[in-house]
């Protein structure tokens, strides 16, 4: 039996929240109780209680943070569409980088909201969601449409750029990661080039913004 089937018209939809801020998982709880057909159904702080409390609930919509300890969002979001394909989970996150958003659809995710947008739009994006259609907040539309045609970093230049990222020279990075100095100054250029960046600080501040590295 999957989440779906427990939900006819004319009930209440059933929402799990999981996210590890208090006060947050209160807010969103408080926010739930004046939504009309909407009704909490669980609660949880971690990724894997939220697994567990999916199990245990068949919650209709899931509202996931992606940072959590245990278990990331992302790793849940996973864990939950393997037992239960037909899951509809809406990720909640400050982060609106279009790799995260990518990452989040690809691991099951149905819907992205920012967590400043909840007030006006958490309602219209739990409805949506239930209903079967996809919600990504505007700004975030716009954010994968913008780098929709960009080159993907391969992983070897994530590496570079992680490094880099940690404030190490070319000589270091090389080092670190046994390969050649000249090999890394050749990943800096292609990174340079694939996240359209001026320099060295300019591709990490682009790769963060848009989370190709974490914060």
């Amino acid at each position: 039996m999957t989440a779906s089937t427990l939900h006819s018209d004319s009930q209440a939809i059933r929402v799990l929240i999981a996210d590890d801020h208090q006060l947050l998982l209160d807010g969103i709880t408080t926010l739930l109780q004046s939504f009309p057909g909407v009704q909490l159904a669980g609660q949880a702080t971690d990724g894997q209680q939220a697994v567990q409390q999916f199990d245990a609930l068949l919650p209709d919509v899931t509202l996931m943070d992606l940072q959590m300890p245990v278990m990331s969002g992302l790793d849940a979001i996973g864990a939950i569409r393997a037992r239960h394909p037909q899951a509809r989970i809406i990720v909640l996150t400050t982060y609106k980088g279009d790799t995260q958003v990518l990452r989040a659809i690809r691991a099951g995710a149905c819907g992205y909201v920012l967590k400043s947008a909840l007030r006006h739009e958490l309602l219209a994006a739990i409805q949506n969601v239930h209903a079967g259609r996809r919600h990504i907040t505007p700004e975030i539309e716009a954010e994968l449409a913008l780098y929709a045609c960009s080159d993907v970093l391969s992983n070897r230049e994530l590496d570079v750029l992680k490094q880099v990222a940690q404030g190490n020279s070319n000589r270091e990075t090389g080092a670190l990661l046994q390969i050649k100095e000249e090999t890394v100054k050749a990943h800096m250029s292609t990174i340079l080039a694939k996240l359209g960046a001026r320099d060295r600080t300019h591709a990490v501040t682009i790769a963060l913004r848009r989370g190709i590295l974490d914060a």
